[in-house]
């Protein structure tokens, strides 16, 4: 996630190389909440016509219009340009992908997996130009959650999707011949961290987001033996307030 915190993406080019001296795949959200989600998805979107091959963008739950509706980007680009700009931008992101597979060992995607996957074909038949629907394979996608308090499928806090165990992370990978699943969608105070006995790993690369959470940002490096390592982008410091 970036959440339209684009001085910190641009640190993460700072940190992990600008394009295409490194491939870049992003996991989703990254509009609404921040002050610039402009910038944010326009430095991306350009990135990806100049290097299709070395950079690839991933739909987030934001990236959707009854959210972003909500949660700043409509407002961001109604103050600073028009509605019609909104408009154009979702249909973008009705467009985009949903997952990525890195050597048929490592699968990406914004939230989590769906009791409704049971073949990557799946995915790969979704429809797209897309909304996201409010149930099925697509909202879990984007919506879902692992947590330590459930085994198999769980009622979802938000209100939207399932959350997962252990459990069905290690059947998942089992039966689909896999290392790990790699996932966003949440804050975590580190910036990442494992779930399912290291099955599972969520990013979140927005530090101090939203100028309220004192959590780290991270970027996840994966070498040719699918080795991971993780850099971490602390908070920037805070203004110093003046009482």
């Amino acid at each position: 996630d970036i959440h339209g915190q684009y001085g910190d993406l641009l640190r993460l080019f700072e940190y992990g190389g600008f394009p295409p001296e490194s491939n870049y795949l992003f996991l989703g959200d990254y509009v609404d909440r921040g002050k610039q989600s402009l910038e944010t998805i326009c430095l991306l979107l350009a990135y990806k016509i100049k290097y299709p091959e070395n950079f690839f963008l991933l739909r987030g739950n934001h990236e959707c219009a009854s959210i972003n509706r909500i949660y700043g980007f409509y407002d961001e680009c109604k103050r600073r340009f028009n509605v019609r700009l909104w408009k154009t931008f979702t249909e973008c992101f009705n467009c985009l992908p949903v997952a990525a597979l890195i050597d048929d060992k490592i699968l990406c995607m914004h939230g989590g997996l769906s009791p409704d996957l049971t073949n990557l074909d799946q995915i790969r038949n979704l429809p797209r130009p897309t909304d996201v629907p409010d149930s099925g394979l697509l909202c879990d996608l984007l919506w879902s959650d692992p947590s330590r308090d459930v085994k198999g499928w769980g009622m979802n806090d938000r209100g939207v999707s399932y959350t997962f165990g252990a459990d069905k992370v290690a059947e998942f990978l089992m039966q689909h011949d896999m290392d790990l699943v790699c996932r966003a969608h949440q804050v975590v105070e580190d910036g990442y961290e494992f779930f399912a006995d290291r099955q599972l790993v969520t990013i979140f690369s927005a530090p101090n987001y939203c100028g309220e959470f004192d959590n780290a940002g991270t970027m996840m490096s994966v070498d040719e033996s699918l080795m991971c390592s993780f850099q971490i982008l602390k908070p920037a410091d805070k203004k110093p307030r003046f009482l």
